[in-house]
């Protein structure tokens, strides 16, 4: 009987600590985990004073490229955009901390701010996306394309080769412009620019070194930014003019404020590294074959 007593006297115990455990677990705060929006929040805000000074800087930096001297980087907020991965307005802090991620990636000092040594790193990473090599193309090499391809349906015949390779992927590329209806390109095919269209035509392609030094002649002003004598990747017959809008090809920047702002180069910003085309960052309108 006494035997009995105790063990029940055990079993009430036990189901009192038990029961008291459980209040004890349930009252006691559980550590909350932080989501991945409030995390980036709070890191964005903490980069409004860079985000400042980037509103100044991308109308105000003083930088060199090619010999001329630069004003700002709002002409390539796509293209730092894209570099980025990032959609925020250059103003914001969200803008901010994608730069300071992209800083730290790079090596360099990550405070958020595109100043002269961080745009000048990013011009570096763009260069160095761009064609290697820059022989001139073999005869084998280059094809004739049609009149119906260029923004200049008179052009001469020995100014309309293309290499082979960037041809094919330039036609892939404008089937699928073409198909976007958010750029309602005249065609009449599907790979096949109506003759009244002119986004997308090409304006210059292979251009041979002679014919190169020529442009140069005429144009002794352009600065090696503009018309590069002894490697100019239009040798290669992989490099494409395209007209994306303004004035076809001026460097000017009021003209390339008006071309980075069209429908159309923002869809190669998007679009064209698809189909292996890479942008020369300080001409809209030009791209190359890098495959």
């Amino acid at each position: 009987m006494l035997v009995s007593s105790m063990k029940n006297l055990k079993l009430h115990i036990g189901v009192i600590v038990t029961s008291l455990a459980v209040a004890v677990s349930a009252q006691s705060p559980r550590p909350t985990k932080k989501s991945p929006v409030a995390k980036t929040v709070t890191s964005a805000a903490s980069f409004t004073s860079a985000a400042a000074t980037n509103s100044t800087l991308r109308n105000d930096l003083t930088w060199t490229f090619g010999g001329k001297q630069q004003r700002g980087w709002y002409l390539y907020d796509l293209l730092i955009g894209k570099t980025l991965n990032t959609d925020h307005d250059p103003s914001t802090s969200e803008f901010a901390a994608s730069i300071a991620a992209w800083q730290k990636h790079r090596g360099i000092a990550a405070d958020g701010i595109l100043d002269e040594d961080a745009l000048m790193s990013m011009v570096s990473q763009w260069q160095g996306n761009r064609l290697k090599n820059r022989a001139a193309a073999t005869p084998e090499q280059l094809m004739i394309a049609p009149t119906s391809d260029f923004y200049d349906s008179s052009r001469a015949e020995e100014l309309r080769q293309v290499e082979r390779r960037t041809y094919a992927a330039y036609k892939q590329m404008i089937a699928a412009a073409i198909a976007d209806p958010k750029l309602k390109l005249a065609h009449t095919a599907p790979d096949q620019l109506a003759a009244k269209e002119q986004y997308f035509k090409i304006v210059s392609a292979f251009r041979s070194p002679e014919y190169q030094e020529e442009l140069r002649r005429k144009s002794p002003n352009a600065g090696s930014a503009g018309l590069a004598v002894n490697n100019s990747p239009h040798f290669t017959g992989r490099a494409l003019d395209l007209y994306v809008g303004g004035s076809p090809v001026d460097t000017k920047d009021a003209n390339r404020a008006i071309q980075v702002k069209t429908p159309v180069y923002r869809w190669l910003v998007e679009n064209a590294e698809s189909f292996g085309f890479r942008p020369y960052f300080y001409e809209p309108w030009h791209w190359e074959y890098v495959k």
